[in-house]
């Protein structure tokens, strides 16, 4: 279960429009790209290398605030899906437009969320162009790597996605399946808590934004990957303020969550996001300076 899972609501008055996948848009989009440029990045494609050093440029800056950013492919990929969601929406309303579309409020609501799935998809996307830097043996984004449980894994002086002391499939006897980053969390490092605390109790996308880049690069130092696709569906929700509770108790329950084992996940699949149990938010008192 993950909060991208959530009603349709906005909790704004918005809502998601199209088909019930539209509130999934800024996932998909993600997928539809990282997976591709990884694969050519890792091989030394050149088309993909120059892709993904544009996306470096890119970080940090706000989508279509600059030029240079105009034309990236992701961006392109979620224009793609809006327009494959907008036929399917005729065809069920016979070749008209929908109703939403001849009122005025409905489409500014509209044109807020799609600034919010522009916002999210570009934040995850050139995150990972940043986490992918120089590395071409492993990849950055993997499914079932949510950012608490990556961050778990980095607080434990970790790297990587699996102990070297640890089995493989092959050798594991039945019932070792046992919780992946077991140490008490008495022993994490405080300073990465704290960082990880600073990301949850930020209050503007340019900030949170600061904050992942800072986490993302000690990730890659550590070569320990993250889930984009996820990531990004909680990126579109987090800047609903009547939804961004729903987001930080998830980063919170993923850096709690007792995973089974530490292999990969797949580089294209959907991640999902550990949310069956309460745990306390993080809160102001604990962000520090």
């Amino acid at each position: 279960m993950t909060t991208s899972t959530r009603p349709a609501d906005g909790g704004d008055g918005s809502t998601r429009t199209g088909s019930g996948d539209r509130h999934h848009l800024p996932r998909r989009a993600t997928l539809r790209t990282i997976p591709r440029l990884q694969a050519g990045y890792r091989q030394d494609a050149p088309a993909a290398v120059a892709a993904v050093a544009r996306l470096r440029r890119e970080a940090g800056r706000r989508v279509y605030a600059s030029p240079t950013g105009w034309g990236l492919s992701h961006l392109e990929a979620l224009t793609e899906l809006r327009e494959e969601e907008r036929r399917k929406e005729e065809e069920r309303h016979e070749g008209t437009p929908a109703p939403r579309h001849l009122s005025s409020p409905p489409r500014r609501m509209d044109e807020r969320e799609a600034e919010r799935e522009e916002e999210a998809v570009h934040l995850a996307v050139t995150l990972w162009a940043l986490h992918q830097q120089s590395l071409r043996d492993e990849p950055m984004h993997v499914s079932g790597w949510p950012l608490g449980r990556s961050v778990r894994r980095l607080a434990h002086g970790k790297s990587g996605t699996r102990d070297r002391s640890e089995p493989s499939d092959a050798e594991k006897e039945p019932g070792d399946d046992k919780r992946a980053d077991s140490e008490p969390v008495e022993e994490i490092s405080p300073t990465i808590r704290k960082r990880f605390v600073r990301i949850g109790t930020s209050t503007d996308i340019e900030t949170l934004g600061v904050r992942l880049r800072e986490m993302v690069l000690l990730l890659r130092a550590s070569r320990i990957p993250l889930d984009y696709g996820l990531l990004a569906d909680q990126l579109h929700l987090w800047q609903n303020e009547n939804r961004r509770d729903e987001v930080r108790r998830a980063w919170g329950r993923e850096f709690h969550f007792a995973y089974g084992g530490t292999e990969p996940g797949s580089e294209e699949g959907d991640g999902a996001s550990p949310l069956d149990e309460d745990l306390p938010d993080f809160t102001s008192a604990d962000a520090g300076d």
